[in-house]
């Protein structure tokens, strides 16, 4: 799981439509799944969740279909694609491409390139320029175990609330947990995005390991303490979350406010960075320190 940060460097609240649509789109197309997702005036926070073995497990035509929903692909992929004849000379060449292609499909990289260049294009078009659209290159995180998922979750559902653009989640537009809010009145999730399936249990689908009906409450509670013109407090089912997770109220009030500012690396318990870092053969442990005040403090 990954929390990501890309800025515009310029205010086009009319465009953000035009990310939202692009990136639910991405996500039927991906094996990356859209965990939260709030589209600012001049930036994007996401937390996504890269599935290798989606990706692995679509079949040969699948990548190649999944590819040419985004990409013209090549000529041969081409023929493949429609059930043409593949020369034993095109065999190698095709076999590269699909491994290629299954490679990229789960690759955040080449997802923040698939939002990128369809984005930039149409504001080419209407500003009658060239250039790309993002300010600079994503930046990218880390999120090691379900408190850290969660703090970051709320951290992303929240932006407009703390930046003053909207005064309750489901008034927040361009978000995920508005998109949560409005599913849930008809008593669904959104296809678009990642779905709560409950507690950890035998036989676990994919998914967040929390009720639906919890996390928003948790996210409202959060908000309504955020307002400074409204007097909140966390409701017992909201406490029971925190309480699962191991994090007293005042840190998750600091983690759900300033995630961003906490955290520069990888999130997680010590115990949890160890293992990250020694799984990417890092010496130094970037972040500990707050890891360990606001994640292991219980």
């Amino acid at each position: 799981m990954g929390v990501l940060i890309v800025l515009t460097g310029k205010n086009y609240d009319h465009r953000r439509d035009w990310v939202e649509f692009q990136l639910l789109k991405l996500a039927a197309v991906f094996a990356i799944d859209i965990v939260a997702y709030a589209v600012m005036s001049n930036h994007l926070h996401l937390v996504l969740r890269v599935d290798i073995y989606e990706a692995n497990a679509w079949s040969d035509r699948e990548v190649v279909e999944h590819w040419h929903r985004l990409f013209k692909g090549t000529d041969i992929t081409q023929k493949f694609a429609k059930g043409e004849v593949v020369e034993s000379f095109e065999v190698n060449s095709l076999k590269h491409s699909i491994a290629q292609y299954r490679s990229r499909l789960s690759d955040i990289s080449w997802f923040m390139r698939a939002l990128n260049e369809p984005i930039a294009r149409m504001a080419n078009k209407e500003d009658k320029c060239t250039g790309r659209f993002w300010e600079g290159r994503f930046k990218s995180q880390a999120l090691l175990d379900d408190a850290a998922i969660l703090a970051c979750m709320a951290y992303v559902d929240l932006n407009p609330i703390r930046a003053k653009m909207a005064t309750t989640p489901e008034r927040s537009n361009f978000t995920s947990i508005q998109r949560r809010i409005k599913a849930a009145l008809d008593g669904e999730q959104p296809t678009s995005l990642l779905p709560f399936v409950g507690n950890e249990r035998k036989d676990m689908p994919k998914g967040l390991m929390f009720n639906a009906k919890d996390y928003l409450q948790l996210v409202d509670d959060t908000g309504r303490i955020i307002r400074q013109d409204k007097r909140g407090a966390i409701s017992q089912t909201s406490q029971r979350i925190l309480d699962r997770l191991n994090i007293p109220q005042e840190n998750w009030l600091k983690l759900s406010t300033d995630f961003g500012r906490l955290f520069k690396g990888a999130v997680g318990t010590l115990q949890e960075l160890d293992a990250f870092c020694e799984h990417q053969e890092k010496k130094r442990r970037q972040g500990a320190a707050n890891c360990h005040r606001w994640l292991d403090s219980a």
